[in-house]
């Protein structure tokens, strides 16, 4: 039985008279990897820090395992978190950076010592327990901020975009790693980031977010696959997004002409978006597609390239394993599960 750890309920946050979060509700589940997904200023950052106890709602209750904690100040939650810039002390060797919150604690030397080498042994830094901080590479004082924040044993880490300062190849590392870790402690991870795929990559429940509102939560798959408004599909992934006429149930007309989907539910007639993934367009020979157009551009992207195509008022995505000649004239199929249908948002009115 899943059961929820942190319950946020109807939480507003005001700075200088301007809502960043606008009477947001979210359930985490126990030892879940949960990620809060959005562009800056989207508030998930300041959910995190909610939770942290590091920032103040104006209304709305916040719960740890049933019992409110609003009031309760950050050292007493049994939270711990893991910012950007990683705070260590550059004082302290590796070792006394990793037993800090556990002298404070005033706990024996003997199990100081065998919690400091457990942490050293789950982020691979075994046998570096005398160097200084500044010693590090980033991606070594990244481990050493986790294993400080997990050494306490909180049932609960924050992580605030801790991999934003790595390079592109450490960052997919730390990815892995960070996904081992949290199913090795089985305790329950939130972390914020705006990289789509560092939360595609790592997340069992991704919390899209924008303008200080939730817009979708669900599973990586879930939020690529079905993905709830034009917003999302836009922000995870690439998508073409298309004007388009809900004629009835499993009919709607876009381009010009009317195509089988497996949607329902809409007014007849009403306008929506139609959303269709690059990757979902097949290319065959002209006298053959649904769609006709004119290749426009062609860039390798080294799994696949990636094609713009000028047809019928639009300028189409797609993603193929073959290249098209620019200047040529290509036909383009969706299948009826490959067109997703959206009521309007407001970014495509």
């Amino acid at each position: 039985m899943e059961n929820t750890i942190i319950s946020l309920r109807n939480a507003v946050v005001e700075y200088d008279g301007e809502q960043i979060l606008k009477s947001i509700s979210l359930d985490i589940i126990d030892k879940q990897f949960v990620t809060l997904l959005g562009p800056s200023g989207c508030g998930k950052t300041t959910t995190l820090r909610i939770i942290g106890g590091f920032a103040e709602m104006a209304s709305g209750e916040l719960f740890f395992n049933g019992v409110n904690i609003k009031n309760l100040p950050p050292h007493k939650r049994q939270v711990n978190t893991v910012f950007q810039k990683y705070a260590l002390f550059p004082h302290l060797n590796i070792y006394e950076n990793i037993a800090f919150g556990l002298r404070i604690q005033k706990l024996p030397e003997g199990e100081i010592k065998t919690r400091v080498e457990e942490m050293l042994e789950l982020v691979n830094m075994r046998g570096y327990e005398k160097r200084s901080i500044n010693s590090l590479s980033g991606g070594q004082q990244q481990r050493i901020a986790i294993a400080r924040a997990l050494v306490n044993r909180p049932k609960v880490l924050l992580l605030d975009e801790p991999l934003g300062a790595l390079d592109l190849k450490l960052r997919k590392d730390m990815q892995i790693e960070l996904k081992r870790m949290q199913q090795d402690l089985e305790i329950t991870f939130i972390y914020v980031t705006h990289d789509q795929e560092e939360a595609l990559t790592m997340s069992d429940t991704v919390v899209v977010m924008r303008d200080g509102m939730i817009q979708q939560i669900g599973t990586p798959q879930d939020i690529y696959n079905e993905p709830k408004n034009a917003f999302v599909a836009d922000f995870i992934g690439e998508s073409n997004i298309i004007d388009g006429i809900m004629r009835r149930d499993f009919l709607v007309e876009f381009a010009g002409r009317e195509f089988v989907c497996v949607d329902k539910g809409f007014e007849k007639d009403e306008l929506v978006d139609v959303v269709i993934r690059p990757e979902d367009i097949k290319v065959v020979s002209q006298d053959k597609g649904a769609i006709v157009g004119v290749v426009e551009n062609v860039v390798f992207k080294g799994v696949h390239y990636e094609i713009t195509v000028d047809a019928l008022g639009y300028k189409w995505i797609i993603q193929s394993t073959m290249s098209e000649e620019v200047g040529s004239i290509i036909g383009m199929n969706v299948t009826p599960e490959d067109i997703h249908i959206m009521h309007k948002s407001e970014e495509s009115r």
